[in-house]
């Protein structure tokens, strides 16, 4: 992992200078920024252009949700994780229309932190596992019926790969085509399942019966 910067949006103090002084130490990290609200997280992005941040969903004032999708307006390159007490999918599903790439309960030891920083500024999505669990289990009892057949069996083979974390490139290599090949792919399947970035992909696979943890 490349030096990188990093902001902490979370308007509790302890919270925030405790995970701010734990990734202050990792060797990877050039630098923390930190806001206690999403009007101050804003206000700094013009000047600091971080390039990953943890966003609280629970924000006095502007909430994640609306801190992100401004955020990403400014910086349309910066990888968010969204930051949540709850595992209920209605305190998340919203960030991920907004294009947050990774989702953290608050609750997280600290090496889920590490790598789930890690894994969105690769390009892949993290979900904590408790979130994940709460997506099958409120998607099975909302949803009885079968996956959809609009998709080829390729697409349904980089689908599952996509959920599963792998990249383009990795894709690829796996099954032995090229990633310009693979790109295509995701392309179609966004387009075939109306979502608009690759952590929405990974709900309708879920919602679909695509892929199961």
């Amino acid at each position: 992992m490349k030096p990188v910067k990093l902001f902490i949006v979370d308007d509790h103090s302890l919270f925030r200078e405790g995970l701010k002084l734990l990734l202050s130490n990792q060797e990877n990290i050039l630098q923390v920024y930190e806001a206690g609200d999403g009007e101050s997280f804003i206000r700094q992005l013009r000047d600091v252009r971080p390039d990953i941040a943890l966003v609280d969903i629970e924000l006095p004032g502007i909430n994640g949700i609306d801190a992100t999708q401004k955020a990403l307006e400014l910086i349309p390159g910066l990888k968010i994780i969204a930051l949540t007490m709850y595992s209920d999918e209605s305190y998340y599903l919203g960030m991920i229309e907004a294009g947050a790439k990774g989702f953290l309960l608050k609750n997280s030891k600290f090496q889920e932190v590490i790598q789930a920083v890690k894994d969105v500024l690769a390009g892949r999505n993290y979900f904590s596992q408790e979130i994940l669990q709460s997506i099958i289990s409120r998607l099975h009892k909302k949803n009885s019926h079968q996956p959809d057949n609009c998709l080829t069996g390729r697409e349904k083979e980089i689908l599952i790969n996509i959920c599963r974390g792998l990249s383009n490139a990795e894709i690829a290599e796996l099954l032995c085509i090229s990633k310009r090949t693979v790109d295509k792919h995701r392309e179609n399947l966004l387009l075939k399942t109306q979502s608009k970035n690759t952590a929405n992909l990974v709900v309708f696979a879920i919602k679909n019966g695509y892929f199961r943890v």
